[in-house]
């Protein structure tokens, strides 16, 4: 389904944000359709201690696949790089970094656009 189907001038509806086919999008939407922004994405920080040893987890942030909305993996990287720790994606779609960050992080995704706040004391 796309503007003038099934006439010469057919063309595939696209994403307003990537420009991708509606098939090719990955940008993060609601459950409308429509797609979030960094902006309207509110991730929590938290940290947990496993065998004595601190883990800094996001939790709540949505896939994408452009510069301003980075996929999990871009983030996990960037994240990476960042803070110089290792990390990983849990199978709950939350990233881990290896480490007590959860204030520099919360700070990050503030400059990123990000409404992230910290969880958990």
């Amino acid at each position: 389904m796309g503007l003038f189907d099934g006439t010469a001038l057919e063309r595939p509806v696209t994403c307003e944000r990537c420009s991708q086919s509606i098939g090719l999008c990955k940008c993060p939407r609601d459950k409308k359709g429509k797609v979030l922004l960094p902006s309207q994405q509110s991730p929590r920080v938290r940290r947990e201690q496993r065998s004595g040893k601190f883990v800094t987890v996001l939790a709540g942030l949505e896939k994408g696949p452009d510069a301003k909305t980075p996929s999990l993996d871009d983030m996990l990287r960037l994240a990476k790089a960042k803070f110089a720790t290792g990390g990983t994606i849990n199978k709950s779609g939350e990233v881990e970094l290896q480490g007590d960050h959860r204030d520099k992080v919360v700070a990050w995704l503030v400059s990123l656009g990000y409404a992230a706040k910290p969880a958990g004391g």
